[in-house]
């Protein structure tokens, strides 16, 4: 980093060090009157609690009687209206800057979001977050879970079961070991990334809609089945799939099924997930590509008296037979698979700081036209191969403000640790440092 980033940053640090106590006061917090804490260690790692209060649609806690508009059970609504914005404001650092850029670049703020989050109506909530990216300079629609959640008992044991509308395969996902939750929870746009990655991990992320259905039985086996189609946002009506990467075929079932375990200290979930997608790229008919994403996942929880350590961990095998992408010469064979692995150990002191260390990893098939060589972002051997790590100090001076300082450095990067691209560049040099200031509010 330049001298001038590293005064920035500690400035930055110095006077959010100096606010002093007080509580996040964000959409649902608004509406329940609980703390953000109460809910999550650290947004947007879930607790226990949160985990329950999502399942059960957003909507664990009645609202009193002098707090409502209306006095019917037809018509219970909270004075509080839940509206809350979210502003990241960012920097980053290049180890080398790619060739014709300038070094660092700001965001300012690289995201600013609005979300109407809480209780709609008895057994009905929602989060819906609408966000505004300094990289696009628009704004548009952000994850978003519409859920029914309620709860009864079956043969003596307790069943948790709703419905959920969303728009993004795993964003109704409980914890923060799948990839729609997963693992930088902030991280720079400006970054140089990897070639390749599954479609699971992110690649249908607000270009899709999803009805599904889940339960939790017992508080221990978790089930849930959405079914995806393509709505890309700010395409055309109906849609033509022109320039679209992913134009799904019929409905993409998407599936996850967990076992959480709970003892006297510590929590341990263990599970699958996965999806299915047939796909007409750049269009709505002829050849289609095929993807089958399947994952396992594990989240541990140890208390360490008022601190915490969290370890999360996943995998993803994809195995795709891109008939269409070869057919149109974007691929040299249809047959590919990518693997990719990834691990986070975060210790929390109290609510206050975290660490964070990270390793992730990806390989798969060679292939000289899909991985092309091209400078700093292409293959010069066609493979997606890419290892390395992110190490992260967060600090939160108070509930609703965020901290952040994270360096991810590569050790082979698109196939190679040296000369990867084919114009002399090294994996180390897509390194870089963020610094991240998260206003919740």
């Amino acid at each position: 980093m330049r001298i001038t980033q590293l005064q920035m940053v500690i400035l930055a640090f110095v006077l959010l060090s100096a606010v002093g106590s007080s509580y996040a006061v964000p959409s649902f917090a608004r509406q329940t009157g609980l703390s953000c804490n109460t809910c999550h260690r650290n947004p947007p790692e879930l607790t226990s609690f949160g985990r329950l209060f999502k399942l059960r649609g957003y909507n664990l806690a009645a609202i009193p009687s002098n707090e409502r508009v209306g006095d019917s059970p037809d018509l219970r609504l909270s004075k509080l209206f839940p509206i809350s914005a979210m502003v990241l404001v960012s920097n980053t650092a290049f180890q080398d800057t790619p060739p014709g850029t300038q070094n660092g670049a700001a965001g300012f703020p690289q995201q600013a979001s609005l979300f109407l989050a809480g209780s709609y109506a008895s057994h009905l909530g929602g989060f819906a977050q609408v966000t505004y990216t300094h990289s696009d300079d628009h704004f548009s629609m952000d994850n978003t879970d519409l859920r029914y959640g309620n709860h009864a008992k079956l043969l003596g044991t307790d069943v948790d079961y709703g419905v959920t509308l969303n728009n993004n395969p795993g964003v109704e996902d409980l914890w923060n070991s799948t990839p729609a939750w997963g693992f930088p929870y902030i991280s720079s746009e400006a970054a140089v990334s990897p070639i390749a990655s599954p479609v699971i991990n992110g690649g249908l992320a607000q270009d899709v809609a999803g009805l599904g259905a889940y339960t939790m039985w017992n508080n221990h086996l978790y089930a849930n089945v959405t079914a995806y189609r393509s709505e890309h946002a700010g395409g055309s009506v109906p849609n033509d799939g022109t320039d679209q990467a992913f134009n799904i075929h019929g409905a993409a079932p998407y599936w996850r099924v967990a076992w959480q375990q709970f003892w006297d200290r510590s929590y341990l979930e263990v599970g699958t997930f996965g999806i299915y997608l047939n796909s007409y790229p750049g269009g709505v008919s002829g050849s289609t590509d095929r993807y089958v994403d399947s994952g396992i996942d594990f989240q541990y929880t140890l208390p360490v008296g008022a601190d915490e350590f969290d370890v999360h961990g996943s995998y993803v095998h994809e195995r795709a037979n891109m008939g269409a992408t070869f057919e149109a010469g974007g691929a040299s064979q249809a047959s590919h698979s990518l693997n990719t692995f990834k691990a986070d150990a975060v210790y929390h002191f109290t609510n206050r700081y975290s660490a964070t260390a990270a390793v992730f990893s990806m390989s798969g098939t060679a292939d000289p036209l899909l991985y092309a060589p091209a400078p700093v972002s292409g293959s010069n051997n066609g493979s997606p191969a890419s290892n390395g790590f992110i190490t992260q100090f967060a600090y939160w001076p108070v509930q609703n403000v965020g901290l952040h300082v994270n360096y991810t450095g590569y050790w082979k990067f698109n196939g190679a640790a040296d000369n990867y691209d084919g114009a002399n560049r090294n994996a180390a040099d897509n390194g870089s440092v963020y610094m991240g200031v998260w206003l919740i509010f």
